[in-house]
Formats: C-alpha cells, structure tokens, sequence
C-alpha cells in the first residue's frame, strides 16, 4: 500500500515535470470558460431580477420556478441540452450559463425586494429623482446580497465547468475524465485538488469584494 502511494506521488511530480504546459492550458480555458459564463449570466440575471421586484405577480412566479430550476443537477442540465445545441465549448457555455443565472436573479430580486420603504420615501423627500433613487439608494443597499449571488453562482460555474469536459468544454475536467478512462489516480487527484483550489479561490476573492461594498448593507435588525 505505501509503495502504491509512493508511485502515485511520483506519477504526480512526473506530469507536472512533463505535462506543465497542458495542465495550464488547461486552468487557463478552465477560467476562461468559467468567467464569460459568468459575466453572462450577470448580464442576464441581474436585469431580470431587478425586473421581478416590479410586479407581485412576476416576483413570485420568477422566483419559484428558478428556485425550482435550481434543484436540477449541473450534469443533468449539460446532458439535456446535448440534442439541442450539441457538443463543444460554446454548448458547454450555453449551460453554465443557465447554471448561473438562478443564484444572480434570486439574489437580485431579493436584495431589492427587501429595501427598506422608508429609505425609498426618505430619498425621494430630499428631492431625488426615480432614476438618482435608484442608483444612489437602492443599487448600493442592494449590492451585497447581489454579489453573495455572484459569488454563489462564480462557485458552481467553476464546479460545473468540470463537467462541461463531459461535453467537449474542455478545461480541466478533461485531467479528471482522462484520469477516470485511464484509471489513474493522479491524474484524478490534479484535477480534482485544481478544481477545489480554484473554487475556494474565487470565494475568497468575492469575499473581499464583498466586505468592501459591506459598508452599504442596511442592517435591518429590530424592525
């Protein structure tokens, strides 16, 4: 058993000694996947959540059919679009992206759901407009809870992008599929340490935004 882990630590140092290249190829379209479908999915989710504060109606049904979608697993979600858009980076895109809507637009619709009325009043007496009300007031009480949605989603993007490989995305989910058809451990333990290093790394880095736009939050404990 100890010299089955020797070989596997040396097999580990053997691939970054010959495979360097690759495996940051690899990070590099990894992120690089991940990041567009994220941005994507802000552009899309944030408008619409904004939008499902505007009617009762429209709140409670967006809210409850994504928070529905959500319970869908990431790799059932890549399965099914395989015979609407096929295989490949672009289709692998198209899923992260529905992946990563749900968590922004929830948040979104949220966080401007639950202002404060007298914040709103209290704007408008000192002679702000709908327009100046909504980007002085609203945007910056409403952007931690946007960001916490950001940062939920950015996780499950960079997690799900591991199962794009599946598909074609490429990334590094292609070390953990070839260390699973080769049955190779090391290969299975690179991917999967990256992946895990990559996640906790972009968590770290939306808490430190996060903690800076803090100083907006209105905490709204006793009423």
């Amino acid at each position: 058993m100890k010299k089955g882990s020797e070989n596997m630590w040396q097999d580990i140092l053997k691939y970054f000694q010959t495979d360097m290249n690759s495996y940051l190829q690899a990070i590099g379209q990894h992120l690089e996947i991940s990041l567009i479908s994220l941005f994507a999915a802000a552009i899309i989710g944030i408008p619409f959540g904004i939008l499902a504060t505007k009617n009762k109606i429209w709140y409670q049904w967006i809210t409850t059919w994504f928070n529905t979608f959500r319970i869908v697993p990431s790799l059932a979600v890549l399965i099914m679009l395989i015979p609407i858009v096929g295989t490949g980076v672009k289709p692998a895109m198209i899923a992260l992206v529905l992946l990563g809507i749900p968590p922004i637009l929830l948040n979104t619709a949220l966080a401007f759901n639950t202002i404060p009325e007298f914040m709103i009043e209290t704007s408008m007496a000192m002679g702000m407009s709908n327009i100046q009300g909504f980007w002085k007031v609203k945007v910056p009480l409403a952007a931690p809870l946007i960001l916490t949605g950001i940062k939920t989603a950015m996780v499950e993007i960079i997690a799900s992008a591991t199962l794009a490989a599946y598909i074609g995305g490429g990334g590094v989910g292609n070390i953990i599929f070839t260390g699973l058809g080769l049955n190779r451990a090391d290969l299975l333990i690179i991917g999967g340490v990256t992946v895990a290093i990559l996640s906790m790394l972009a968590n770290v880095t939306m808490l430190g935004l996060e903690k800076h736009l803090f100083r907006y939050k209105y905490i709204n404990s006793n009423i």
